[in-house]
């Protein structure tokens, strides 16, 4: 089995992936729902960080979400529509979420890509998923000053959907694999 990063032999094909995954991700951080008692909202974007590492594999998908972060940094409108714009984001409650993406995608895509069973997948996809909440685990301890708060607004309140969004990733991931 290969993975779309495989089979994408050509630095044309390789580019039009990355362009994609980064306007995927563009287009489901739109998507925010606030939920009460956090600032951080509930987005799909965890799963397509997942499931463009399980498609693109490490590398690649890696690119892909520094060339996200990047456009969002120079203030393009590819973010959540929920904090603040440009590089101000990266510095409130989910800069560390959205600063730990190339490493999740590259996680998933280590772990998973290419694999041809489910299990794995899910186990990857998982694997950067645990990654993102680290990154926003350790930017929202600092700004509270408490890991316990940390926690109880980053993490606690996301891990059921999540576990679905790592799912539905690890069953994607296979039908788009050749």
């Amino acid at each position: 089995m290969t993975t779309l990063a495989l089979a994408a032999r050509t630095p044309r094909t390789r580019a039009l992936a990355i362009l994609i995954a980064v306007g995927a991700l563009a287009l489901a951080s739109q998507f925010a729902l606030p939920l009460p008692g956090t600032p951080v909202p509930l987005t799909l974007q965890p799963f397509v960080v997942v499931l463009t590492g399980l498609l693109l594999g490490p590398r690649d998908a890696a690119v892909a979400m520094v060339a996200y972060l990047m456009l969002g940094a120079v203030g393009l409108p590819v973010w959540a529509p929920i904090g603040a714009p440009g590089l101000m984001r990266l510095l409130g409650p989910t800069g560390g979420y959205l600063l730990a993406y190339p490493v999740a995608a590259a996680v998933a895509g280590k772990l998973g890509a290419g694999q041809q069973g489910f299990a794995t997948r899910a186990l990857a996809a998982g694997a950067g998923i645990l990654v993102l909440y680290v990154g926003g685990l350790t930017q929202l301890a600092v700004l509270t000053g408490s890991l316990t708060s940390g926690v109880l607004l980053g993490v606690a309140p996301f891990i059921a959907a999540d576990g679905v969004k790592a799912l539905a990733a690890a069953a994607l991931s296979r039908r788009w694999s050749a």
